[in-house]
């Protein structure tokens, strides 16, 4: 593939990935505000950008097995905790920007246990199987991620128990 064709391939992806995201929370803010057309017009939307996003990602080649996949979730998460987050938190203390350090860090503690959840999924997919694991909870204010039980309150933000969302 051409470089220009595979860079507005990656910018494409990128948008459509964040207007995905954008539509969900727009469907919870309308759902929320008791808007529930709203609300699935939002989701309906953000389903179709999706579409689109998984499209261009198929499109450049970056849909591979599973194996594979799990490697680059790790090093996704590896570089938000060992880069990305630690400078970011740097530039949010340095400015005084609370909500922003506070957000970065919760989203940091998160994705060092997500590297560690892909790591040894990808050991046991590795190995010809797939992982055996029970109910995923994660806490709905900073994205911490535990198995089979839920906390009273989250180790990471201190929200209830009531905060989180079984998988």
């Amino acid at each position: 593939m051409h470089d220009m064709t595979n860079k507005d391939l990656t910018v494409a992806f990128a948008g459509e990935s964040q207007a995905h995201m954008k539509y969900l929370i727009f469907s919870d803010v309308a759902a929320k505000e008791g808007k529930k057309n709203v609300a699935r017009l939002f989701k309906a939307i953000s389903y179709a950008e999706q579409v689109h996003a998984t499209n261009h990602y198929r499109t450049m080649g970056e849909i591979k097995s599973t194996s594979e996949n799990l490697q680059a979730g790790i090093d996704g998460e590896h570089y938000e905790v060992n880069e990305m987050y630690p400078a970011y938190m740097a530039v949010s203390q340095f400015q005084e920007e609370k909500d922003a350090t506070r957000t970065f860090h919760g989203a940091l503690e998160a994705e060092k246990i997500h590297e560690v959840m892909y790591s040894d999924a990808k050991k046991v997919v590795d190995g010809g199987e797939d992982i055996q694991i029970g109910k995923i909870y994660i806490c709905s204010i900073c994205g911490y991620t535990t198995t089979n039980q839920v906390p009273e309150k989250c180790p990471i933000c201190g929200a209830p128990r009531s905060k989180f969302v079984e998988f």
